[in-house]
């Protein structure tokens, strides 16, 4: 099995993480920021160098208010849609 990372899933993962900060109008600074993190800490998320845990996934979630089941629910539905 291919590793995780060089997968289609996990670039689209990627896309959908950038595309849920970028709709909810933070930057990545104020994204680390709100995360007690340093601005590079989402840098190195959504380039894919930084992997998210379920828990620090779930955190982010939050600081774009949303919930871990809406961004499953759009990871999901973005993978179907190709």
């Amino acid at each position: 099995m291919t590793k995780a990372i060089y997968r289609r899933e996990h670039e689209i993962f990627l896309q959908v993480l950038k595309r849920m900060r970028v709709e909810s109008g933070m930057t990545q600074a104020q994204c680390s920021a709100a995360l007690g993190r340093p601005q590079s800490f989402m840098s190195d998320v959504e380039r894919g160098v930084r992997r998210l845990d379920i828990v620090q996934l779930r955190d982010l979630c939050l600081v774009l208010k949303t919930d871990l089941s809406s961004f499953s629910k759009t990871y999901e539905q973005t993978l179907k849609e190709g």
